[in-house]
């Protein structure tokens, strides 16, 4: 296994992923899958070799940075991919002036894999796309 996290420049494979794991695995409305936000944000992808394993994206928000769209093809899951695009995405929002906070709406199964990163969850749960979610943040400003 090599493991590669990168920026791309062009998206297309971002969301044939993102199709895949939402839309297919998770039953997501095709129309709320992709949005406006796709076409100002920060688009990461995971590679295992040459094989594109994952996808997140982040939107920059004022002093906050927000990871979302975060995932990992089924059958590859639970072997750092998901944890190296989150790495990733904290190292950007670092080296990007103002940004002190690092934010993600997490679906409630995927706690546990944020907690493990350092996010803290706050707020309620709340309903995104049919699946339950709570807020999570991780102060940059240290």
């Amino acid at each position: 296994m090599t493991l590669t996290v990168s920026r791309v420049t062009d998206p297309t494979v971002c969301y044939a992923i993102r199709h895949e794991v939402f839309v297919g695995e998770q039953n997501v409305h095709v129309d709320l899958e992709r949005d406006e936000l796709d076409d100002t944000a920060v688009h990461l992808l995971a590679h295992d070799g040459n094989q594109p394993v994952g996808a997140a994206r982040i939107v920059i928000d004022g002093d906050t940075g927000k990871i979302g769209r975060v995932c990992v093809l089924k059958d590859l899951r639970n072997n750092g991919f998901g944890s190296a695009l989150i790495r990733e995405a904290l190292a950007i929002l670092d080296d990007t002036p103002g940004i002190t906070r690092a934010a993600l709406g997490a679906q409630i199964d995927a706690l546990g894999f944020y907690g493990k990163l350092g996010f803290s969850a706050y707020g309620e749960v709340f309903d995104d796309a049919g699946i339950d979610h709570r807020m999570m943040e991780l102060r940059l400003d240290t």
